[in-house]
């Protein structure tokens, strides 16, 4: 990855305005934020240069309006929510373009922090209309972006402005990019990847990008039961891809042309009803019964995994190993998981994990905090693990 311009490197900002496009698309009941994790992680960013004396002017979206502004999907509640985290306030300007918007930016003082209204209740923003990104950077003499959850949209707050203001990096932004760049950038070998899913067709390109750059690919969750019944296993009624049978065996092929190793399940957990408590055993994957379906992986799985991760000095990890939301089937991603974890304790292991499956498996097994790097980015996680350029970042580049 090439060098990216970073907040190292704006010099002085007193009295700027330095817009920031963060994500704040947070989850919402009654009006009200429900996990403020994506909050919490633009703090370091707009406090460092609110400390500095810049005039800070957040961007960003919330939810799909499909009409223009909606005030079910008002940025005012998240201003609110921001200033609480923040221990500062956080004033709310009702537009992101316009006299209005510039007016409350004019007045403004050195250190004032604002959130403008939603970029998205204007169908330019998404369109990167260049007439709506001068709009935009009309309020600001800075542009930094922090939102790597964006980074892959090319739109008005998130690439255009980059091309029309002095842009970089923020704290967030610069540690998810330093962190996936020792992830599959110019990873420490040898490197295991984890991709786990329901499906082979919402992961084509992913997989098809990590054999040609990791050392084993460990492959879970219904996914598996795919390439398992492209060997010829009988996978009972377990969730599986049938018509992609010649995609997966292709994919197997590129592995060991590039020498990837492909680690399938060797057991697996059945019942015979998807629900919690359900009857479950676990059976060797030759032996599936035609009436059960494979849930989760077994013990003997988890132990050739947990042999690879001790194998590796990088581990990138997308996708639960089987059922986790539903015990017992959660069994195999904890183990796996708390496995990673105590590796990347010891400093033998850079574990970097993304996705929000793959946040929700970590968080339930206690051990998000523990990983060297859990991106929270979602899409744009999953564009950079398939080897995308991603429009947000490729416009920070030196």
């Amino acid at each position: 990855m090439a060098a990216f311009r970073t907040l190292d490197d704006i010099g002085d900002v007193k009295g700027k305005r330095v817009l920031v496009r963060v994500d704040l698309n947070v989850p919402m009941t009654d009006g009200k934020v429900t996990d403020a994790t994506r909050i919490e992680r633009v703090a370091p960013t707009i406090l460092e240069l609110s400390d500095k004396g810049a005039k800070v002017v957040l961007l960003a979206h919330f939810g799909r309006p499909k009409d223009g502004p909606d005030p079910s999907m008002s940025l005012e509640p998240v201003a609110r929510a921001t200033s609480d985290i923040l221990g500062r306030k956080v004033a709310f300007i009702g537009d992101c373009v316009g006299e209005a918007a510039q007016g409350a930016v004019f007045a403004m003082v050195p250190g004032d922090i604002a959130l403008m209204e939603n970029t998205r209740f204007y169908k330019e923003e998404e369109k990167n209309d260049p007439a709506f990104a001068k709009q935009l950077a009309a309020n600001g003499d800075i542009f930094v972006s922090d939102a790597f959850s964006a980074a892959h949209r090319a739109h008005a707050s998130t690439e255009g402005l980059a091309r029309l203001l002095p842009a970089y990096a923020g704290r967030t932004m610069q540690a998810e990019l330093d962190a996936l760049e020792k992830g599959l950038g110019d990873p420490a070998r040898p490197v295991v990847a984890i991709v786990g899913g329901a499906k082979i067709s919402s992961k084509l390109d992913l997989l098809m990008n990590l054999v040609q750059k990791v050392d084993a690919l460990v492959i879970g969750g219904g996914m598996a039961n795919t390439f398992l019944a492209a060997r010829g296993t009988d996978v009972g009624r377990s969730l599986c891809e049938h018509d992609l049978a010649q995609t997966a065996r292709q994919i197997m092929v590129e592995a060991a042309s590039a020498g990837c190793a492909i680690v399938l399940p060797v057991d697996g957990v059945v019942a015979r009803e998807f629900k919690a408590g359900a009857a479950s055993e676990t059976v060797a994957i030759a032996a599936i019964p035609a009436d059960a379906m494979v849930l989760d992986v077994g013990e003997k799985t988890v132990d050739a995994v947990n042999d690879w991760i001790d194998r590796a000095a990088t581990l990138v990890w997308n996708g639960p190993l089987g059922a986790f939301e539903i015990e017992p089937f959660d069994k195999a991603t904890v183990a796996v998981a708390r496995h990673a974890a105590k590796a990347t304790r010891a400093g033998t292991l850079v574990s970097v994990a993304g996705g929000g499956d793959t946040v929700a498996a970590l968080n339930h097994a206690d051990v998000a905090d523990d990983f060297t790097y859990v991106s929270t980015a979602g899409g744009a996680f999953l564009e950079w693990m398939e080897g995308k350029e991603l429009p947000g970042v490729e416009v920070l580049k030196l």
